[in-house]
This record gives structure tokens, sequence and C-alpha cells, in this order.
């Protein structure tokens, strides 16, 4: 039975998610009924990583297993035709080898978060980007994120309803930068909590206005209380950007 690899892209906007749920859109769900509309087969995909919903991708990767040897480009071609009302788009296919797993293989996962700053709201990007009307101080922004990086108790930055075992992670990138009009920031890490982007990336805005200084964001990290974190930043101008194998 082939292991196809699939790197896919999806606007979150329409889905409840990633994951599949019944009753209710999803990008899981998307996938799997353009898999058994092409192949005739049911089944459940497995993934890098699960989106919130509204979250985007410009890098996710699932697998599924077929029981036909198909070319994986007609995997690829196929797929994207039944997706064509959908807004997932299937990037790339290849033929997994060996054990292999979309989920348990990656070794890393890498999250762009987009903040427009500007005093005008977005007209083309409405949904794919956090809104911050007054200046945000990106150098001072990016200065203070690196107290974030290392291994850390993030229990400040974990959404109450986090299922994982542990608050102990391990952030080995957190890059922001002005681009334009646009502050963005860049993580990266094996893997991460539910919701750390967006509670690190709210917390790191209040810096760049001003609100807060560094040693802010480190007290609220070293307090290891979710009543430290600052505003959770919206799932707008967040992006699953890669996932390293």
């Amino acid at each position: 039975m082939p292991r196809y690899r699939l790197t896919i892209e999806y606007d979150g906007r329409p889905y409840h998610g990633f994951q599949a749920q019944e009753r209710l859109p999803s990008v899981q769900g998307a996938l799997e009924a353009a898999v058994k509309a092409f192949s005739g087969e049911t089944l459940r995909l497995q993934a890098a990583g699960r989106t919130d919903t509204g979250v985007h991708a410009t890098g996710q990767v699932v697998h599924i297993d077929l029981a036909r040897d198909w070319p994986a480009e007609t995997v690829r071609n196929a797929l994207n035709a039944y997706l064509v009302e959908e807004r997932v788009s299937v990037l790339d296919a290849q033929v997994a080898e060996g054990d292999w797993h979309a989920r348990f293989s990656a070794r890393e996962r890498r999250y762009l978060y987009r903040i427009l700053n500007r005093v005008g709201p977005p007209a083309l990007d409405k949904g794919r980007v956090w809104h911050v009307k007054k200046p945000l101080d990106a150098d001072a922004m990016h200065d203070a994120a690196q107290v974030l990086v290392g291994h850390h108790d993030f229990t400040t930055f974990r959404d109450l309803g986090c299922q994982a075992k542990s608050p102990m992670k391990t952030l080995d990138l957190a890059r922001v930068s002005r681009v334009g009009e646009e502050v963005h920031l860049e993580f990266a890490s094996r893997s991460f909590l539910h919701r750390q982007v967006r509670s690190m990336t709210g917390s790191l805005a209040q810096v760049g206005l001003g609100r807060w200084t560094r040693d802010d964001l480190e007290a609220a990290l070293e307090a290891r209380d979710r009543k430290a974190c600052g505003p959770v930043a919206p799932s707008d101008g967040l992006y699953l950007t890669a996932v390293g194998y």
C-alpha cells in the first residue's frame, strides 16, 4: 500500500480548523472527500499539525495511504480537480519511503504571523492579516522575542484547553521584521502548544505598542501563569509555512 506525502496550502477562513468535524467544514474533511471522489477509498489522513479555525497554511504536510499504486503527479492533479470548489490546494505529491509519517517524522514546524500596520484597514487581505492601526516598533519586538528562544515552561502562552502533556517546549527561532506596511513574526520549533504562537504574538504586540518592555515579556514568561499573557492575537494573520523532516 503506497503512502503519498502531500504538501498543501489553504485559506483557513471557510473552515472550522484543520481537523475533521461532524457537520462542520474542515480542511481535513475537504481533502478526504477529494480522496474518496478520486480513488473511491474512505480513509483518515495524517497531518503534520492541526490548525485552528481561521488559520492558514502555505506548507502543511499530510500523508495518505492508497490501495492502488498511482503516479504521484496523478494523485496531485486528481485531488486538485476535486478540490476546485474548495480553498485548499495540493502543491506537491511524492511517494513516501520507509516508515515516514507526516506527524511523527516531523522535526520542525514553522509559522509566520502577518500584522498589517497602517491606519487604513485591509481590503484585499481582509481575513489574512491582523490589522493594527497604531505604529509598532518591530525592532523592540524582535529584541524582546529573544527571551522566548530556548527551552522554557510556556504555561503563560498556553491555551487553557491545551491537551499537551507538558508546557515545556524549545523555541528555536523568534524573528520579528518589518516588511513594508507589515510586521512579520516568524517562529520555529519541533512542536507548539495550543495557541502558543498567537499568544506570543499578542504579547509581543504589546511591546511594539510601547505598553510592555522586554523585561515585562520575560516576567510574563517566568510567571508560568496564563493570566500573565497579553491579549491573544486573532487567527487571521497566522500561517503554517513549513514542516521540516
